[in-house]
């Protein structure tokens, strides 16, 4: 007979033992310096929060698959969105193993500075992130064990992808309420971090130090949006607007837009804003009135989302009135997930009226976002996938380590029951392949003069 040392739950009293508190993640023993001696989260945690047949006693397994008929048992670990998925529209989750090897979810850099600097990062007077001698930061996660909600939304602000730049060759659908797709979209989305650098001599690319990143979307196909493009500068100081410029093909100049334009589609069709990027696509103190309301555990798509087995990467889909509304997606079991609520303080006429954000308390990345609109209602979900790639004999390499990288993305307007669903590819249409950490980057596709050569 299995003898359970902990009872059923046991967790749940704890995570509510630890609501209002500054506690860091952990349960049996705090996260992160288990993490920085062995590596491994399985100390940190019950088996009840390790296992999900534990945690459904033996209704859910590894290897099943969530529908419509089952969605009730594992209702808790679900967003609201993603559950109303399952429930109503057909979507179907693979559960998976969950991850224990904490090397699995991150990149290997990324996840080497964050060890290195833990502890060396404040905010500062003005709610900057900062060195303990008040210089820009100096890589990795900078609160690696958050325990208020600003420090956790700061982990996913400071360095989007974990890379220190980034080319993600984008294929989007945009599939209507009728289950058709109304339009399809290829694009590239380009991102260089300016500080907080990993993996090289310096944290900080020479001249560049005032800002934080740089960030391109370039649109190639179909042929009636090739060649537009916009370019954002993001600011160390993140009360600062970015500066936003974009080329028009049809009136071939680069013009600016106003800062705060961030809460509009970026071509038609899609319900994809500036601000919904990594769930942290607007400066971080142009929000405000952040909350960690809640610790709890989910399912999230972390692992095991890469498709090799499809030449260009691309998931197989199902679900909706025509079956083409999901892509397939594997789900496991995150032992703790921080909510954190923000308001858009800096934005007056934003159509959001708050946000909640879910995040993996392992690697502070969001697994999740679902906006709210002006009265409350629920508006729209942003759901992210990940993998280490790796499958079977498939492996792709960033530099000398396996990549670790987002897969896709589901953004579902709720109110209209749109749906755009995109995934990093290996290439796109314009020759574009996804890569990372790749010279030249900035100077090829994060100036005006580079928009304007692109879209020409």
């Amino acid at each position: 007979m299995h003898i359970r040392k902990y009872d059923f739950d046991f967790a749940r009293r704890a995570f509510l033992g630890k609501a209002g508190a500054l506690a860091g993640a952990g349960i049996l023993t705090p996260l992160w310096p288990l993490i920085a001696r062995a590596g491994d989260i399985t100390k940190a945690y019950p088996e009840e929060l390790l296992s999900i047949e534990a945690y459904t006693k033996g209704k859910i397994k590894t290897g099943d698959v969530i529908t419509a008929d089952n969605v009730e048992t594992v209702k808790d670990l679900l967003t609201p969105i993603a559950y109303k998925e399952v429930k109503e529209m057909g979507r179907r989750i693979r559960i998976v193993p969950t991850t224990t090897d904490i090397t699995r979810l991150f990149p290997a850099d990324y996840l080497e500075a964050t060890l290195r600097n833990n502890g060396k990062a404040k905010l500062d007077a003005d709610g900057n992130v900062v060195t303990a001698d008040g210089q820009p930061w100096i890589g990795g996660n900078p609160f690696p064990n958050a325990q208020t909600g600003i420090e956790a939304f700061a982990n996913i602000t400071m360095s989007w992808g974990r890379h220190n730049n980034a080319l993600y060759a984008i294929r989007d659908w945009d599939i209507g309420p009728d289950g058709e797709i109304g339009y399809q979209y290829d694009f590239a989305w380009v991102e260089e971090n300016t500080i907080g650098r990993v993996g090289v001599e310096s944290p900080y690319l020479a001249g560049h130090e005032d800002k934080l990143r740089y960030q391109t979307v370039l649109f190639t196909g179909p042929n009636d949006v090739k060649g537009t493009a916009y370019l954002s500068t993001w600011y160390a100081d993140q009360r600062k607007f970015p500066d936003l410029v974009g080329y028009i093909p049809a009136f071939k100049r680069v013009r600016k837009f106003p800062t705060n334009q961030r809460f509009e589609p970026l071509v038609a069709g899609i319900t994809v804003y500036l601000s919904d990027a990594w769930a942290a696509g607007d400066p971080m103190l142009t929000w405000g009135n952040f909350k960690l309301i809640e610790r709890r555990p989910m399912l999230a798509a972390v692992s095991d989302n890469w498709h090799p087995e499809h030449p260009n990467w691309e998931p197989p889909v199902h679900g909706g009135p025509a079956g083409k509304t999901f892509s397939e997606t594997a789900m496991e079991l995150c032992p703790e997930v921080l909510i954190v609520e923000a308001e858009p303080v800096g934005y007056p006429r934003a159509p959001v009226g708050k946000k909640r954000v879910f995040i993996d308390a392992r690697n502070m990345i969001y697994i999740g976002c679902h906006t709210y609109d002006r009265r409350g209602e629920l508006f729209k979900s942003f759901e992210p996938a990940y993998s280490l790639y790796e499958k079977g004999p498939h492996r792709d390499m960033t530099g000398k380590h396996t990549t670790w990288t987002w897969t896709g993305v589901h953004s579902h307007d709720v109110q209209t029951n749109r749906m755009s669903r995109f995934n990093q590819v290996k290439s796109i249409v314009g020759g574009i392949a996804s890569g990372r950490n790749i010279d030249g980057l900035y100077e090829k596709y994060m100036t005006a003069q580079a928009i304007r050569r692109l879209g020409a």
